[in-house]
């Protein structure tokens, strides 16, 4: 099966899943039946049940769901937040420019997990904290992407022609530069998914973004790995689930990256 194919199958199949939860699956998320706790896969549960008697097919559809909200959200602000200071640092240059460049640096020489376990610290747990948390950590690299972009139109003929007839900062920005610069920026948004999933995953196997009732690939993961002996496909499903889709958005990432630029010249990704 060629790449493509497979990488569209995937990701076609986490948002039907995820988007059609409710149609797919007859189970409720959160419904216990401790009589049928750590069973395998049946007709009646055909991924099993999870140590609370959960069904798992209907928690890892809508942890799939929970996930893509996420990803989603999370993308959204840090595209918009990093777009927009690293357009306006590249265009204004001078003290704005050598501020926005210092605080990248810091941000950049901080794993990003750890800032984002910082976060959450401070802001508490839960699905809101998380995605501000995850938008904190992914803005920088759209941030450098805009401003190496802007250092580069700024002296453009039609920027210099649109500043000369009065046009505004805003203007400037939303109508010559955001514009020339929206595919690099979509590129990244691609690749850097994979991460915003890897991340949320993570601090939620840690304990530390969605919590339960609610599903998540990352707790049933955690609560899995409990459970590797007596009942591993606990830990085994949602954990495919996390290889596989992270697997189909990196690889779309550089798909994109391709098509973009055909002849192999280098797109700078700041991930």
């Amino acid at each position: 099966m060629p790449r493509r194919v497979l990488v569209l199958l995937i990701l076609g199949l986490w948002l039907l899943s995820s988007l059609a939860a409710p149609l797919l699956v007859a189970h409720s998320y959160a419904s216990l039946d401790l009589r049928a706790r750590l069973q395998g896969p049946s007709p009646e549960h055909p991924l099993g049940t999870d140590d609370l008697g959960r069904d798992v097919l209907a928690r890892l559809c809508y942890g799939g769901r929970v996930s893509l909200g996420v990803v989603t959200a999370s993308l959204f602000l840090a595209l918009c937040l990093g777009s927009l200071v690293g357009l306006a640092s590249g265009y204004l240059a001078g003290w704005c420019d050598r501020g926005t460049v210092l605080l990248t640096d810091v941000l950049l020489a901080m794993p990003g997990i750890l800032l984002a376990i910082t976060i959450l610290a401070y802001v508490g747990r839960g699905l809101v904290p998380l995605i501000l948390a995850l938008s904190c950590t992914a803005w920088v690299g759209y941030a450098r992407l805009a401003r190496s972009m802007a250092l580069s139109l700024r002296q453009r003929e039609y920027v210099q022609a649109s500043l000369a007839s009065g046009a505004g900062l805003p203007r400037l920005l939303f109508r010559h530069l955001l514009p020339n610069c929206a595919g690099l920026l979509a590129v990244q948004a691609a690749a850097g998914a994979a991460s915003v999933l890897l991340a949320e995953a993570g601090l939620s196997f840690l304990g530390l973004g969605i919590q339960p009732p609610m599903p998540s690939w990352g707790e049933m993961l955690s609560t899995g790995c409990d459970y590797l002996l007596e009942a591993p496909h606990l830990a085994l499903i949602p954990g495919a689930a996390v290889f596989l889709v992270v697997w189909a958005l990196n690889t779309l990432g550089e798909e994109m990256a391709a098509s973009f630029d055909p002849k192999g010249k280098a797109i700078a990704l700041a991930l």
